[in-house]
C-alpha cells in the first residue's frame, strides 16, 4: 500500500511503528482494553492507541498526530477523561509510572502514569506526604494540572502550588524544561490550567513532613442536619489551617464497620483530618460533636496519612459559596429528610487556609477566595435550581465534567492570560480534546 492510498490513521500508525512504540488499532488485541475510560458513559473509538514507554514515544505520538491531522488526547488512569478521542490518536501514559523520592530535598519526581498510591508508598517511609486527593488510584499528573485539592490543602495549598518543575512535550514536538526560570509562562499555565498546553512527561513537586494525622469519617443521626449545618458555617470560619473538614448528607455505606441496620439509611457524616494529635483535634471538633449528638459510627482515629481513606463525592453539580445562608442550609436539610433514603449525596466542604494565600508566582487555580463548596452527586434539577442563585457560579477543574464550562474554573484575568499562552504554544490546537482553553 502506498502512502497516497493510506488513510491518515494508517499513515500515523506506520510512522509510529518505525519508532518501536506499541500501537493498537481497532479490532486488534489490546485495543478495547486501552481505549476504555473510567466513566461508564464514555465509549471512545480512537483510530490509533499508542502505549508510551518513554519520552521518545510521547514525542513520536505528538508529532504523528500533528503531521497527520488527527485529534489527540492523553490518558493515564482515565479519571479525567470527559470527552472521547473518537477517530483520533489516544496516547496512553500508564506505563510511565516511575516515582523517585528525594527525602533530603523533600521532593518527588514522577512520570505521567504514576498514581497517588505509588507516591504515598514511596514517601511514607521518610515521614513525608504529597498533597494527594481522596483516592490513591487517581493519576498524579492530571490531578495536579487541574489544581489538585486534597485533605492537606488548607495547611499547604493546592497540589499545583507545590510543583517545582516539569518536562513537557509541546505541540511543535519540542521537549522543554519548565520552571520559574525556563519557560515561566508555560510553567504558570500548567499549574492549574489543565493539560491543553503540552504533554507532561515528568513532574517534580514538594513533599511535606506529615507522617500521621487524626481523622476519618464519623456518622451521626441525620435529624440534626439543620443544626449541624448552621453551626458548621460559623465554626469553620475559626478552624485552624491544620484542620480540614466536610459535612456529608448521604446514605450509610454498606461496609463491615457500619451497623447493618444503618445500611442504605440517610446519615450525616463529618469528614475531618487534622495534622496534629488526637486531643487537640477532638477539642476543635467538640462544637460540631455537641450539636450532632452521639456518633452512630465513630470513625476518627490516628493513622498514617498514607492510610487515610476519606472517600470522595462525584460532582454532577458543584458551586462555591461565599456564605451559606439559611435558604441553602434549609434546602440541603430537605434533601437529607427525603424518605426511604432517597435523594443524592451532598457534600459541603470547607476550603480556604493556605489555598487562599497563594505565592506571587502561583498558577491559575480557580477558587482561592470562597470558603465553601457544595457538591451534588446526581442530577437533581429542583435542588440545583434552589442552590444556584446563592453560589458564585464558578467551578473547579478537577471536579468539572462539562468541558463547555472550562472558562468558569478560572478568574477572568487568569483565563485571558491562559488564552495568550495557548496561542503562543499551541496555535493549531493540537491538544484540543477535553478541558481546553479556547
Amino acid at each position: 500500500m502506498t502512502q497516497t492510498m493510506m488513510t491518515r490513521p494508517e499513515a500515523a500508525a506506520r510512522s509510529l511503528r518505525r519508532t518501536g512504540a506499541a500501537i493498537h488499532l481497532p479490532g486488534g488485541a489490546g485495543y478495547d482494553q486501552h481505549r476504555s475510560a473510567l466513566a461508564p458513559t464514555l465509549d471512545p473509538r480512537p483510530a490509533v492507541v499508542v502505549e508510551a514507554a518513554s519520552t521518545a514515544d510521547v514525542h513520536a505520538a505528538v508529532v504523528a498526530a500533528r503531521e497527520h491531522d488527527l485529534p489527540f488526547a492523553v490518558q493515564a488512569t482515565g479519571h479525567g477523561t470527559h470527552v472521547p478521542c473518537d477517530d483520533g490518536l489516544l496516547l496512553k501514559t500508564t506505563a510511565m509510572a516511575a516515582v523517585q523520592v528525594d527525602p533530603y530535598r523533600q521532593v518527588a519526581r514522577v512520570g505521567p502514569g504514576a498514581r497517588w498510591g505509588e507516591v504515598l508508598a514511596a514517601a511514607a517511609p521518610y515521614g513525608l506526604a504529597p498533597l494527594s486527593g481522596s483516592s490513591a488510584t487517581v493519576g498524579v499528573t492530571g490531578y495536579t494540572l487541574g489544581g489538585g485539592v486534597g485533605w492537606l490543602g488548607r495547611k499547604f495549598g493546592f497540589a499545583a502550588d507545590s510543583v517545582l518543575s516539569a518536562e513537557i512535550v509541546t505541540a511543535d514536538g519540542r521537549l522543554v524544561h519548565a520552571d520559574t526560570h525556563e519557560h515561566p509562562d508555560l510553567f504558570w499555565a500548567i499549574r492549574g490550567g489543565g493539560g491543553g498546553f503540552g504533554v507532561v512527561t515528568s513532574l517534580e513537586f514538594r513533599l511535606y513532613p506529615v507522617a500521621r494525622v487524626y481523622g476519618g469519617v464519623s456518622y451521626f443521626a441525620v435529624d440534626r442536619a439543620g443544626e449541624v449545618l448552621a453551626r458548621y458555617r460559623d465554626w469553620a470560619c475559626d478552624a485552624p489551617d491544620e484542620l480540614s473538614t466536610a459535612v456529608v448528607l448521604t446514605r450509610a455505606p454498606e461496609r463491615a464497620d457500619i451497623p447493618a441496620e444503618l445500611h442504605g439509611r440517610r446519615v450525616l457524616g463529618i469528614k475531618a483530618m487534622y495534622t496534629g494529635d488526637a486531643d487537640d483535634a477532638e477539642r476543635l471538633l467538640r462544637p460540631l460533636r455537641d450539636v450532632a449528638g452521639p456518633a452512630v459510627v465513630d470513625g476518627y482515629r490516628t493513622m498514617r496519612f498514607a492510610d487515610a481513606a476519606m472517600g470522595g463525592t462525584p460532582a454532577r453539580y458543584l458551586d462555591f459559596f461565599d456564605r451559606l445562608p439559611d435558604a441553602v442550609t434549609e434546602c440541603l436539610v430537605d434533601v437529607a429528610a427525603r424518605p426511604g433514603g432517597n435523594g443524592p449525596t451532598v457534600e459541603i466542604r470547607h476550603w480556604g487556609g493556605a489555598m487562599g494565600r497563594p505565592g506571587p508566582d502561583a498558577g491559575p487555580v480557580g477558587n482561592r477566595t470562597s470558603p465553601f463548596s457544595v457538591i451534588v452527586d446526581a442530577p437533581d434539577p429542583a435542588l440545583v435550581g434552589t442552590l444556584r442563585p446563592h453560589g458564585t457560579g464558578s467551578t473547579f477543574l478537577n471536579f468539572l465534567a462539562d468541558t463547555s464550562r472550562t472558562a468558569q474554573a478560572y478568574t477572568r484575568a487568569d483565563y485571558a492570560r491562559l488564552r495568550d499562552i495557548k496561542l503562543a504554544h499551541d496555535p493549531g490546537n493540537v491538544f484540543g480534546i477535553g478541558h481546553v482553553v479556547r
